[in-house]
């Protein structure tokens, strides 16, 4: 069973920079799809960033610049680095894993509230 625990998120100031993980069990980050999204207050989910099992990364084009993902496959985890948060990023982020046969896994969300 796959399961996606994320880690990381806070209370900062705009301007600061956080690092959020998702600790995967059940299957290899580096086999599948992983991504991050994040759902603000009154929004729909929307995705952040995206890994292929072949370490191709996209990106939201408004996010594109201040915000990196990354994987360890020996810590099976993967990372959502975020420099220079601005109150907009105020969110829950979600960790995705697309699996082969396209099923959609998500973990349970980490809060990241960026004050002005």
């Amino acid at each position: 069973q796959v399961q996606l625990v994320e880690s990381g998120g806070g209370l900062v100031q705009a301007g600061e920079s956080l690092r959020l993980s998702c600790a995967a069990s059940g299957t290899a980050v580096s086999v599948n799809t992983m991504g991050w999204y994040r759902q603000a207050p009154g929004k729909e989910r929307e995705l952040v960033a995206r890994i292929t099992r072949g370490g191709s990364t996209s990106y939201a084009l408004s996010l594109k610049g201040r915000f990196t993902i990354s994987r360890d496959n020996a810590k099976n985890t993967v990372y959502l680095q975020m420099n220079s948060l601005k109150p907009e990023d105020t969110a829950v982020y979600y960790c995705n894993l697309r699996d082969s046969w396209g099923a959609d896994h998500w973990g349970k969300g980490t809060l990241v509230t960026v004050s002005s």
